[in-house]
C-alpha cells in the first residue's frame, strides 16, 4: 500500500473500522453449521477469538519487525492453536529473508529442541511451508553448553539455519519429556549488522499491522475448525494420520508424524486408545476441545507422553479418556468437555502404526490395564 494511502486510512479511522469488521466476521466461523451448538462450546468458541486476537496483535504490531526481532511465545496456558502440544514451550520470531540473523544461547536439558523457518501464515494467500530446519541434536556447542546458529539464506559454516527470500517466521519447539527436571535452552536472536534502535513507528505499519492481525484470527480459526469438521466425518472416537504435507504447511514439525481425530463421549463411556509404540524419540497423547485448544492442562490431566505413561509388561500402552477417574493407568480427564479433537504424535519414530480406539462402558474397564 501506497505511503499517503496509508496515512488517509489512519487518518479517517479506515484501518481500525475494517479491523473491528473483520474480527466481526470471524465470528461466523463459531456460529456456522459445523460448529458445536452448545452454550459451553460457543463460549470457549468465542473465548477463542479473543486469545486469537491478542497473540495476533502481538505477531502483527508489537512484534512485526523483521529488523528488529523479539523472541515471544505465541502458544501458551492460554493462548491455544492447533492442538498445541502441553509438553512445548514455543516461541516466535518476525524474520525476513533479506536479512540475516544471529541465533544464541545455552541449550540447557530439555528432551527435544527444534528451530524452523517458514514462510507465510495462516490467513494468508502467499504460500506457505518450511524453509529451513534445524534438530537440536545436530548443533554444535561448546563445553558450557552454549552456541550459535546463522540464521540466512546464503549457507554458513557451523550452525546454520536456511532462510529463502520469503521467509518470515521462525518457530521454536522446546519438547519436555518431564518439566520437573528439564531446563529449557535459553535463546536470543539480533539481526546482523544493525546497532541502531528500530525506526518509529509509521502509519504503514499500522494500517498493515491490522490487516494481518484480522486475516490471521479469520483464517486460523476457519482452518482448524475444518480440520476438525473433517475429523468428524471420518468417524468419531477414531484417530488418522494427518498427510505429512498438510501439517507441512501448516507450520508442522518434519520430524513428527501427527494423528489426528475427532471424540466425542456421553457420561459412563470411556474412550480407550492402545497401541504399542516403535522405538522413537517421542510421543504423546492428548485431549484438545473442538477448536483445537489443548484442554486446560494447568489443572487437569489431558495428556500423557511416552516418559509419563504406564506400559504393560508387553510393551504396550493403554490410555483411558474418561470424563470421571476410573481407577486406571493412563487416565485422561475431558476437564468438563464432552467432545472435541484429539492428537497423537510420534518424533523420529522407526514406524507410525495407527493407534487403536474403542468406546467402553466405565464399568467394563478393570483396575489393571
Amino acid at each position: 500500500m501506497k505511503t499517503n494511502d496509508a496515512v488517509t486510512r489512519i487518518m479517517n479511522g479506515a484501518s481500525w473500522e475494517e479491523f473491528c469488521d473483520a474480527l466481526k466476521r470471524a465470528g461466523d466461523v463459531i456460529l456456522r453449521d459445523g460448529s458445536p451448538q452448545d452454550p459451553f462450546d460457543r463460549a470457549e468458541g468465542f473465548r477463542y477469538l479473543s486469545r486469537l486476537t491478542r497473540v495476533a496483535l502481538e505477531s502483527y504490531i508489537e512484534f512485526a519487525d523483521p529488523l528488529a526481532p523479539v523472541l515471544r511465545r505465541p502458544a501458551h496456558e492460554t493462548v491455544k492453536i492447533g492442538a498445541d502440544n502441553p509438553d512445548n514451550y514455543y516461541q516466535s520470531a518476525a524474520i525476513s529473508g533479506a536479512h540475516e540473523y544471529r541465533l544464541w544461547g545455552t541449550r540447557g536439558t530439555v528432551h527435544y529442541l527444534g528451530f524452523g523457518t517458514y514462510a507465510g501464515n495462516y490467513g494468508s494467500s502467499a504460500r506457505s511451508g518450511q524453509t529451513g530446519y534445524l534438530e537440536g541434536r545436530d548443533l554444535r556447542t561448546e563445553a558450557d553448553g552454549s552456541f550459535e546458529i546463522r540464521v540466512s539464506c546464503r549457507q554458513q559454516p557451523g550452525n546454520w539455519l536456511r532462510m529463502e527470500p520469503d521467509t518470515s517466521s521462525l518457530i521454536v519447539r522446546q519438547t519436555f519429556q518431564d518439566r520437573v527436571g528439564e531446563r529449557i535452552a535459553e535463546l536470543h536472536i539480533g539481526r546482523l549488522g544493525i546497532s541502531a534502535p528500530p525506526d518509529p513507528l509509521t502509519p504503514e505499519a499500522i494500517d498493515r499491522g491490522f490487516a494481518a492481525a484480522s486475516a490471521y484470527v479469520a483464517g486460523t480459526a476457519a482452518l482448524f475448525a475444518d480440520w476438525a469438521e473433517g475429523f468428524a466425518r471420518r468417524g468419531v472416537n477414531q484417530l488418522h494420520q494427518l498427510d505429512p504435507a498438510v501439517a507441512g504447511a501448516a507450520h508442522g514439525d518434519p520430524n513428527i508424524r501427527y494423528f489426528h481425530g475427532y471424540w466425542e463421549l456421553p457420561p459412563g463411556q470411556a474412550l480407550v486408545i492402545e497401541t504399542t509404540p516403535p522405538p522413537c524419540e517421542y510421543w504423546n497423547f492428548q485431549l484438545n476441545n473442538h477448536w483445537m485448544e489443548s484442554l486446560d492442562y494447568r489443572y487437569h490431566r489431558i495428556a500423557v507422553n511416552h516418559h509419563g505413561a504406564v506400559y504393560r509388561p508387553d510393551g504396550s500402552v493403554r490410555i483411558v479418556v474418561a470424563h470421571e477417574d476410573p481407577g486406571v493407568d493412563n487416565w485422561l480427564d475431558t476437564a468438563g468437555h464432552r467432545r472435541g479433537t484429539m492428537c497423537w504424535r510420534w518424533i523420529r519414530a522407526a514406524a507410525h502404526p495407527r493407534p487403536s480406539t474403542r468406546v467402553v462402558e466405565l464399568t467394563d474397564l478393570s483396575i489393571r490395564p
